[in-house]
């Protein structure tokens, strides 16, 4: 599996897929406690994300910290990365290719982090991991083995912002992130 260091230098200036070319501007790696017992795993950086090099730290990034706080924790307690490191052309959706590319990387950083719980930001994150099409209203709720952690899919920062009647159903899934912690 290799260091989170190794992991990123294997990772280089990475031109796998066509991103490269579309845009971004760095590759945004994940960031956070290398042994966090709980991992946030979102789709791909957005606009802000891709300037400042770190995942999450747009308004759907204060957002997560939020949540986080809510739980006891910081953003140092926690590792937060995305299925894609390199930001899509207007935020579209990573493509499959992208994904294919990338997602060995993620699945070095979830081995190597070694977290107890996963939480899936989003819909796609959580299609990806779990190798499903079911819409996210259906997977949210519930817990999957994922990795030797629990995976726990819940609503994007993002989504919230836009629907902030769905942060009562957030709420609900970070308590039992907090029970699963044993916080």
């Amino acid at each position: 599996v290799g260091t989170l260091a190794e992991i990123r230098a294997d990772l280089g200036d990475c031109t796998r897929c066509k991103l490269h070319t579309l845009g971004r501007r760095q590759i945004v790696f994940g960031v956070g406690n290398p042994h966090a017992d709980l991992m946030f795993v979102g789709e791909a950086p957005g606009s802000d994300e891709d300037i400042q090099g770190e995942p999450f730290v747009g308004r759907a990034g204060q957002l997560l910290t939020k949540i986080i706080e809510a739980i006891d924790l910081t953003r140092e307690d926690v590792y937060i990365a995305n299925l894609i490191k390199c930001r899509p052309p207007g935020n579209r959706n990573p493509e499959p290719d992208e994904v294919a590319q990338c997602e060995p990387f993620l699945l070095r950083q979830i081995d190597r982090i070694a977290p107890r719980v996963i939480v899936a930001l989003g819909k796609f994150a959580a299609q990806a991991l779990l190798k499903t099409t079911d819409p996210i209203t259906r997977i949210r709720g519930r817990e999957y083995a994922y990795r030797d952690a629990v995976l726990i899919p819940t609503y994007h920062p993002a989504y919230l912002l836009r629907t902030p009647s769905a942060k009562r159903e957030v709420w609900e899934d970070m308590k039992r992130v907090r029970q699963l912690l044993g916080h």
